[in-house]
């Protein structure tokens, strides 16, 4: 119901074969810009708030620009720039040019194609802040075009670092400190090679050679230890060198393939498999630590720059952000509706007949046919029972034989998004009568203070749209009760890995934990929890813990949900009793084994960034800092 913002999505694509290859094969010179174009628009869902994409020009000639770069700002910004791309290309003219003369000048039309996909999660906006970023030289090979899916938690020690070597960032940010870390190890892996060969060689000769010598390996191994986050990091130089190194935990996904025209990396598995239409065996993930390094000579190998950490994927792409097409994903989501099953039956009493069932948004519908799914296994079941029990009574009859098997669960399409409000142009009441018109009912479905209305939802975060919208919606068709299912745990914790979850108090659990210890006049832990957290400032990272678990130790996850519901219905406009129910540890963990980051739910951080981070959260909140993350 509440759209949580992802950091962003990535793609790169490096063509093995010459221009006049693809020409002849598939007709047109544009086709790596072209396969970049759909694989960033079929990972729209990623990043809305703005786009870019780079292109590497390997055989350019001096004087003629050989990396390309084009962003926008806003949720058309794919289209606006592959627009902007199209009309460069065709004032070029390379309708009637030979494929040497495309290889040389035309513009965006390379062998090293980079995409990116943004959400800030920082708070920082602006065509400046999107991706990919690029340091320039008049050296091909000490160029550098940056982008990831990421967020560093320890970018101020990082910036310090950068300082100390004697650079001067332009822009504080942690997309800017590694490009500026990176640009400087490749600006010395540059001059190891110079060195190495000065005095048999100089001019292009030397030049080529530097290119031809580049050890990306070498640039990452001397940077990304020093990284403390979840990140994707992508990226290209301009002598035609590419990588794409993924962390240690794999917290941030990355997937690959390759064949003997093409290398492919994105953020997503379906993405590379529908657009390149090949198998899912084919595209292999990126493991944690690993880098996918290809060589300007297009030598492709996987290389491991930071060894595997313990595996802490993030379970919260498989319930939200990833696209629900992949296979496993499907599975998962399906899987994590039919484990809440036994709390939605508990909640209605196992009233299945005057039960109306339902999802919202969109995003919940995998969930929701799992959840569905469940409940017909109950429904058989009570099916079979009944029958049984006629039978061994003597008193089945076909006419009741009948009656049985019509009985079916009530599956409605309750909620439609109507508009999109601009409800910046209102304030306070009308502004939250404006937002709880965002979606409409369907009428009918529902009798009138009889039925349970029971709606399932991928995450409940913050409240707010439940709050003055969904609730209210759902009350107009006059439900004796309304059960609002959370296919995800309580939130409890921020992130800073890449989704745009980082300030404690915006968290409906966490208040509801806060206004549970007040009204057991329990404040001393609000002040005992604050004095942990200024103690763990100081301490090494192997001492760090996350002193906010203890906000919400004294309560079961049960007391924290009606507290919820006490605090949303608090004004008095829902006259339908109001349950909420969310997926427990157990039940996520048991749907999603192989991705087990969930510090979301359970504020079990990856690495000591993380810890640090979240301690500093409750600090800020228990300060009333509100503005700071």
């Amino acid at each position: 119901m509440e759209i949580l913002k992802h950091e962003c999505g990535v793609a790169m694509v490096r063509l093995l074969k010459p221009l006049e290859y693809y020409k002849k094969k598939y007709g047109s010179y544009a086709y790596g810009i072209s396969k970049l174009y759909l694989l960033m628009e079929k990972q729209h869902n990623r990043g809305q708030e703005g786009a870019g994409i780079g292109v590497v020009k390997m055989h350019s000639v001096p004087g003629n620009e050989y990396v390309f770069r084009e962003r926008a700002l806003g949720k058309d910004a794919i289209q606006e720039i592959f627009e902007t791309v199209k009309d460069k290309v065709e004032k070029a003219g390379i309708v009637d040019r030979d494929a040497e003369w495309v290889e040389r000048y035309a513009p965006f039309l390379g062998e090293i194609y980079m995409g990116h996909l943004r959400y800030s999660t920082t708070g920082k906006s602006g065509l400046s802040y999107c991706h990919p970023f690029l340091r320039r030289n008049n050296w091909r090979s000490r160029n550098l075009l940056m982008c990831g899916n990421f967020n560093m938690t320890n970018v101020d020690q990082v910036f310090d670092g950068v300082v100390a070597c004697g650079q001067h960032p332009r822009i504080y940010s942690d997309t800017v400190v590694l490009l500026e870390q990176l640009g400087d190890s490749l600006d010395k892996e540059n001059h190891r090679i110079y060195r190495q060969y000065r005095d048999s060689m100089e001019g292009q000769k030397l030049s080529r050679t530097i290119e031809d010598n580049l050890d990306m390996q070498r640039v990452l191994s001397s940077t990304a230890p020093q990284w403390d986050g979840g990140f994707v990091i992508c990226g290209a130089t301009g002598s035609g060198d590419m990588f794409a190194l993924r962390d240690r935990h794999g917290i941030r996904p990355a997937f690959y393939y390759h064949d003997d025209e093409v290398v492919v990396l994105a953020s997503e598995r379906p993405v590379i498999q529908t657009v390149f239409n090949v198998a899912r065996r084919d595209v292999h993930e990126l493991m944690p630590g690993k880098a996918l390094i290809v060589t300007k000579g297009g030598q492709m190998k996987v290389s491991d720059i930071l060894g595997e950490g313990e595996n802490r994927r993030c379970s919260f792409e498989r319930i939200y952000f990833s696209r629900g097409s992949d296979a496993d994903i499907y599975r998962e989501r399906k899987q994590l509706g039919w484990n809440v099953v036994p709390a939605i039956m508990k909640s209605i009493d196992g009233d299945l007949g005057h039960s109306v069932f339902s999802f919202i948004p969109n995003t919940a519908e995998v969930a929701f046919i799992g959840m569905v799914g469940g409940l017909m296994r109950e429904l058989d079941k009570r099916k079979e029972r009944e029958i049984l029990d006629a039978q061994d009574a003597g008193t089945l009859t076909p006419e009741l034989l009948s009656e049985i098997m019509r009985r079916d669960l009530r599956v409605e399409k309750v909620a439609i998004k109507d508009i999109k409000l601009r409800t910046f142009i209102a304030e306070g009441e009308s502004r939250n009568d404006l937002a709880a018109h965002v979606y409409d009912v369907t009428y009918g479905i529902v009798e009138n203070n009889v039925d349970n209305l029971v709606v399932i939802d991928d995450s409940i975060v913050r409240g707010t749209t439940l709050k003055q919208s969904i609730l209210k919606m759902l009350d107009r068709l006059h439900p004796r009760k309304i059960v609002v299912v959370s296919s995800s745990p309580q939130v409890r914790y921020p992130d800073y890995y890449g989704i745009d979850m980082s300030r404690m108090g915006e968290f409906i659990a966490f208040r509801a934990a806060v206004e549970l210890l007040k009204d057991r006049g329990m404040d001393y832990v609000l002040d005992d929890t604050y004095r942990r957290c200024k103690e763990m400032e100081g301490v090494l990272d192997i001492e760090l813990r996350n002193c906010v678990k203890a906000i919400y130790a004294p309560f079961t996850q049960e007391e924290i949900s009606r507290k919820i519901v006490e605090m949303l219905t608090a004004d008095g406009l829902i006259n339908a009793e109001v349950d909420i129910i969310y997926q427990t540890l157990d039940g996520l963990r048991e749907a999603i084994p192989d991705c087990p980051g969930d510090w979301y739910f359970s504020g079990d951080y990856p690495t000591p960034g993380g810890i640090r981070l979240v301690n500093r959260a409750y600090i800020n909140f228990y300060e009333g800092n509100t503005d700071k993350r």
